[in-house]
């Protein structure tokens, strides 16, 4: 089974580190974050000022994977959809969107996002759920739209957390939002709390652009590595095989003192399927 790592599990390296680290543990993927100490951009749920992030450095940073041969699935983003101040919101769809150039630019097939929420209230709040439902809704269905301008596709990441709380609910909101090009990256650990396994694909399979792989007990905030939870990996990988074959496969919450050995948790689940 191939597996990738998320480039921001390597904040203390630059970009030829990383691909080269990847490389040599025989890593296939990663979703690139523009994280490391040569493109220090990435900002969960803002943004940053991306000014000097030209056209020509984007490329020579993804080049410098692939030289590597380690493909590039996607462009990881993670900015605020939910922002309720229009001016900061603005902000971050144009923010959002330079990242759809340069993914289309440099072949990136795939760009990723959560909900986004606000600091203090991330979740399904009753007094305005309705009302950032239909917001999501909006900027989703613009995002789309532009992606389809670009010829790439946009992920949604959903979450326990977060206004998309569980698989059903995404492939709703997937049939609302009716674009081609939004898809979704399915992080399980991020909906073990409200879905089987077999509920996730049984809802998603269709609609799948990547994987997150990560863990997570039930009761827990905040996720864990692969192993380390509730989800049941075996069951897990195996209806991964059935249903979704060579879809990417990128680890999260690893680091570079253990991102190996939970490769190989992974690859030992695998066989015991």
């Amino acid at each position: 089974m191939d597996i990738g790592v998320v480039s921001r599990s390597f904040p203390q390296l630059t970009n030829e580190e990383v691909a080269a680290l990847l490389a040599g543990s025989g890593f296939k993927w990663t979703e690139l974050c523009f994280s490391q100490t040569d493109s220090n951009y990435w900002r969960y749920n803002g943004r940053s000022d991306l000014s000097d992030l030209t056209d020509e450095r984007s490329r020579e940073i993804i080049e410098t994977y692939r030289k590597y041969g380690v493909e590039v699935a996607s462009i990881g983003v993670f900015t605020n959809l939910l922002e309720t101040d229009d001016a900061e919101l603005e902000e971050n769809l144009t923010y959002f969107e330079r990242h759809m150039q340069i993914a289309a630019l440099n072949s990136v097939p795939v760009v990723a996002t959560e909900c986004g929420f606000i600091p203090g209230k991330r979740g399904i709040q009753a007094e305005s759920y309705e009302k950032d439902f239909e917001r999501l809704l909006l900027q989703v269905r613009w995002l789309g739209e532009r992606a389809g301008h670009y010829g790439i596709k946009l992920a949604l990441e959903p979450c326990v957390l977060d206004v998309v709380p569980s698989a059903k609910r995404t492939a709703d909101f997937l049939a609302q939002v009716e674009s081609p090009h939004v898809q979704v990256l399915l992080d399980p650990a991020n909906l073990i709390a409200n879905n089987s396994e077999e509920e996730m694909f049984r809802y998603l399979a269709p609609h799948l652009a990547y994987f997150h792989g990560k863990d997570r007990k039930v009761n827990d905030t905040y996720g864990r590595c692969v192993g380390d939870g509730d989800i049941d990996w075996a069951k897990l990988l195996n209806l991964y095989h059935e249903h979704t074959e060579g879809v990417p496969f990128i680890l999260e919450y690893v680091n570079i003192q253990n991102f190996c050995d939970i490769r190989d948790r992974v690859l030992a689940f695998d066989q015991s399927r």
